[in-house]
């Protein structure tokens, strides 16, 4: 790939991100109330259908996060 090709590559992808931004914001903004507690709903039941690895019933981790944080302010 040459630097123009990849010039043109990057900008090719940097004004599909800013229409899908657009997108996403005309979608958001457009949202019923109802249908975005809808959504909202089936994302929560989407998330308690997978199992969690029994090390996560047990500890969520933020013990250890904290015990980290608390070591890097020592």
């Amino acid at each position: 790939m040459t630097t123009e090709q990849a010039r043109r590559y990057v900008q090719q992808w940097t004004e599909t991100g800013r229409l899908l931004e657009q997108q996403r914001w005309h979608e958001l903004s457009s949202l019923s109330p109802v249908r975005a507690l809808e959504a909202a709903d089936a994302l929560i039941e989407a998330a308690l259908g997978v199992p969690l690895p029994e090390s996560r019933r047990r500890s969520s981790g933020l013990v250890d996060q904290q015990r980290i944080f608390q070591r890097k302010r020592e």
